[in-house]
């Protein structure tokens, strides 16, 4: 990034949140911040508020539907936490496992996995279980209709819980980690073990998509509005790849977005505009507008305080992050 480039950062405002931040949540107008400690953070209005989630255990994963943040830790338990700061147990994983990974649904239903065991609860609350060939490591539902994409050894297996069919299981030899549909359900990607992705096209062909050439795992996925675009972490850029045809990325090379000497942690999309939020190990994060490339400055560098999370509010108005060493902040865009 030029010395020169144009800066945000007076439009921060920096506040701890006390420890790792695992995720970053927007509740309509109160961000929740996700800790490892097991708490909740509450923002709103300038003032916090900490909610035990999850007394004396870890937080491990959690996701948010713009209602409520859904968490999991290594309680086995499964969490809600509102913006007024009540707090419920949602479900609780059978023989006391660990939540492995979660998932929302538009229409209320929640998913989460322990071990192999794989859970679906719908808005209802009547659940189906699944046990998948290997530790259910990523979870996804389909963005129409009541389908589940799981993550697991070897490939993928998606699965209809309201059906009794059994699930169709799309196979690549290795480690699968977390797992993703395209906004027009055209394709499932999932993060490797071996420093790559690997994708799906599910109409026409079931043909195999390879996106490889990480320096470091690739632990955030972040798609663009249009769905055009999927951008993500591991290098020292954020490598964003083209889904704009049929084909998906099958022979195209992808963009390269805010080179710097640090590695991308976070990736996050606005949700209306194409630009792209991007958080670094080293503590940075900037903004990146695809119409001409030009990036602005969000956070400079901070030793020790890697980002871990990012969310942009519903309207795009507000970008918050998060970072490993319990600090968090809050951009609030110039009209």
């Amino acid at each position: 990034m030029s010395v020169s480039a144009p800066s945000l950062t007076a439009h921060v405002v920096p506040f701890a949140a006390g420890a790792h931040v695992t995720a970053a949540r927007w509740l309509k107008g109160t961000l929740a911040l996700a800790l490892a400690d097991g708490t909740v953070l509450l923002a709103h209005d300038g003032a916090t508020e900490s909610v035990a989630a999850h007394p004396e255990a870890g937080l491990l994963s959690a996701e948010g539907d713009g209602a409520r943040l859904v968490s999991g830790g290594d309680d086995g338990r499964v969490v809600t936490t509102e913006a007024n700061g009540s707090v419920s147990e949602l479900a609780r994983a059978k023989g006391g496992g660990w939540i492995d990974a979660l998932a929302l649904h538009p229409d209320g239903s929640v998913a989460f996995s322990s071990g192999r065991n794989v859970v679906a609860r719908d808005a209802k609350g009547r659940e189906k279980t699944f046990a998948a060939p290997s530790t259910a490591r990523g979870l996804a539902f389909a963005p129409k209709g009541y389908r589940l994409a799981v993550a697991h050894y070897n490939g993928v297996s998606l699965w209809y819980p309201n059906l009794e069919t059994p699930p169709e299981f799309i196979e690549w030899k290795g480690s699968h980690l977390d797992v993703t549909w395209s906004p027009d359900g055209r394709f499932v990607v999932s993060t490797m073990q071996e420093n790559a992705l690997h994708g799906w096209r599910l109409q026409p062909d079931r043909g195999h998509m390879r996106m490889s050439g990480y320096p470091a795992k690739v632990r955030s996925l972040s798609w663009s509005a249009d769905g055009k675009w999927l951008a993500t972490s591991g290098a020292e850029a954020a490598i964003v790849w083209p889904f704009d045809s049929k084909e998906g990325p099958t022979g195209k090379a992808p963009r390269e977005c805010g080179v710097r000497p640090a590695r991308v942690s976070q990736v996050c999309f606005h949700p209306k505009a194409p630009v792209l939020a991007m958080g670094y190990e080293d503590g940075c994060v900037l903004l990146v507008r695809f119409t001409d490339a030009s990036e602005l400055l969000v956070r400079p560098a901070v030793k020790g305080s890697a980002i871990s999370a990012l969310a942009w509010d519903a309207a795009g108005a507000r970008l918050a992050y998060g970072c490993a060493d319990g600090q968090a902040g809050l951009l609030t865009l110039p009209a």
